[in-house]
């Protein structure tokens, strides 16, 4: 099976799913299908398979995405993160929060600050005609201070406001791929804008908006994110996806990660867009999940990267 995968205007999940061993050959398996909205896109879910455990398991996943929604949303106004954003502090967050935090955290370590949630002010600035310098002066995730031992809380520096929209649908993607697993799903393929694998092969196609088809990845139990800046424009200089450090244009046209989790390829893919080869093999390193790197240059060019154990 190929499919394409572009990244991030629309959202959709799409989960096709077969028991191991359950195929007899003697009837169409049985198909459930759910569809509706979720971090302000359409959203779709189809499972195959005895409805004894696809409806349950549909159930827990569509809690999962509501979970994540509820909390990381920029689309909901009754999220925490809206919530975060307008009060500047959120008194106590819970595990799902905690585990974000860590990634992101760990990711903008590892990128040289290449990745920072706390670009939404600049983001609003560029989408709505602000003040570009003052908003870049807000940008800083070493001043937002995080849950620690004797402060349960989250809390943003002056005038800070944070986006998770460049790993948020990562998240989701393994807490649904978690729950179907849980649920003794073994064949499965998940889309929540990135794309994560229970068993396979699967075979994918990386996809750029104006370039299109630049590579293929297989998924077995692994995940892969594509970010192509040039798929959203904000205002005549800039794409919807931003350097934090203020490198004006993305190095890459599209990058695509291969890597153990869903939330690990869609953070670092968005970082990827404003990192040179040289940091991005500087790098890897630090994060050993990543499999693989696959870089489209804006003259159509791609350089693939690959983790030391599996270049090994």
């Amino acid at each position: 099976m190929t499919r394409a995968l572009t990244r991030r205007r629309f959202l959709s999940i799409a989960a096709c799913a077969g028991l191991a061993g359950s195929s007899t050959g003697r009837a169409a398996p049985e198909r459930l299908r759910w569809q509706g909205v979720a971090l302000g896109a359409d959203v779709s879910i189809t499972l195959v398979g005895p409805d004894a455990i696809t409806r349950p398991a549909l159930a827990r996943a569509r809690l999962e995405i509501e979970a994540h929604e509820a909390r990381f949303s920029l689309f909901r106004a009754d999220s925490e993160l809206v919530r975060l954003n307008a009060q500047g502090s959120l008194p106590d967050v819970d595990a799902r929060w905690h585990a974000l935090l860590r990634a992101c955290d760990r990711l903008h370590r590892a990128t040289g600050g290449a990745f920072d949630p706390s670009i939404q002010p600049l983001w609003q600035a560029h989408a709505r005609g602000g003040d570009i310098d003052a908003a870049r002066a807000r940008v800083g995730w070493e001043r937002v201070r995080l849950p620690a031992p004797g402060r349960r809380g989250l809390h943003l520096g002056a005038g800070q406001a944070l986006s998770f929209n460049g790993i948020a649908q990562g998240a989701a993607t393994d807490a649904v791929r978690a729950v179907l697993h849980a649920a003794g799903l073994r064949r499965v393929l998940i889309d929540i804008g990135e794309t994560a694998a229970i068993g396979g092969p699967w075979q994918i196609a990386l996809s750029d908006p104006e370039a299109g088809e630049f590579g293929r990845t297989t998924l077995r139990d692994n995940a892969v994110a594509v970010s192509s800046p040039a798929a959203l424009r904000l205002d005549a200089q800039s794409f919807h996806i931003l350097d934090p450090r203020g490198q004006a244009a993305p190095q890459w046209s599209s990058t695509a990660v291969t890597a153990h989790s869903a939330t690990l390829a869609d953070g670092l893919s968005t970082a990827a867009c404003f990192m040179s080869t040289a940091e991005l093999r500087a790098c890897i390193p630090s994060l050993p999940e990543v499999e693989t790197l696959t870089l489209l240059d804006h003259g159509g060019g791609t350089t693939r990267l690959q983790s030391a154990a599996r270049s090994g």
